[in-house]
């Protein structure tokens, strides 16, 4: 991966987007901390897939804890909240 500031990446950015397409990363930094990457579309695919991946889980974990402890209707988290 590719370390590069914010101000180099806007100057440079055709030359980014050409590394990029070859399968090159970029992260951008600002004060010496990352803020931001510069990715290939099969990369954030993938990325994308593995946070679906996670959420799906979670979602599954949280249907199964609800069979075993039950819920709470809406109308009385409503009252709860004072809605």
């Amino acid at each position: 991966m590719i370390k590069l500031s914010a101000s180099k990446a806007r100057q440079d950015l055709a030359k980014v987007i050409a590394q990029v397409k070859k399968g090159e990363r970029f992260l951008i930094t600002r004060h010496d901390g990352g803020v931001a990457a510069v990715v290939s579309v099969e990369d954030l695919a993938l990325l994308q897939s593995i946070e679906d991946y996670h959420d799906s889980r979670a979602a599954i974990a949280a249907l199964e804890d609800a069979k075993i402890h039950g819920t709470i209707p809406l109308e009385q988290v409503k009252a709860d909240l004072g809605l």
